[in-house]
């Protein structure tokens, strides 16, 4: 018995390393235009942000907040544009000679931080009505978007400047 559990473990060791490598060939091999392919046209953050932030949309009602960002739909927007852009910095990094490691770390915690907000919000919606506990994770969400958003273009332009025509017109 303890052999199969051996054997079972180092197979399922081997399967997820293999599935990784393959992950992390297919991320490699991704061209630029693809990566901004996959970003989400059909939702405008900035927009939003901007109206959500002003008086009138912090002084708002929980459900009324809820609806201006769109929802759950507009928070899984973020989650998969936050990805992307990821994606991105790593793509001009692996591209460029010199990189600013630092705005490159920054863009990553903030990538992190905008998941774990999206993924907040998400849980409490799913377990609860709207109130004003899900409106601030996903206010937080999208203001921490906004500001993924601009250093990414200030990290293109420095490292990329010829993909920022590309990754603003998909903002």
């Amino acid at each position: 018995m303890l052999v199969l559990l051996q054997v079972g473990a180092i197979a399922a060791a081997a399967a997820y390393f293999n599935r990784w490598r393959v992950g992390v060939r297919r991320r490699n091999a991704q061209s630029w235009d693809s990566l901004v392919a996959r970003l989400r046209p059909d939702w405008n953050a900035r927009e939003v942000v901007d109206r959500c932030l002003s008086d009138e949309g912090l002084n708002a009602a929980p459900d009324e907040k809820w609806k201006r960002i769109q929802g759950a739909y507009g928070l899984w927007a973020i989650h998969e544009n936050a990805g992307v852009m990821l994606e991105m910095a790593d793509y001009a990094a692996r591209n460029s000679d010199s990189v600013d490691r630092r705005l490159l770390a920054t863009l990553r915690c903030d990538a992190i931080q905008i998941r774990v907000c999206v993924l907040t919000a998400l849980a409490k919606y799913a377990m609860s009505e709207v109130n004003e506990s899900i409106c601030s994770n996903a206010l937080r969400a999208e203001s921490a978007y906004a500001g993924m958003a601009a250093r990414m273009t200030e990290f293109l332009q420095a490292n990329a400047a010829d993909l920022v025509p590309d990754f603003a017109a998909a903002m």
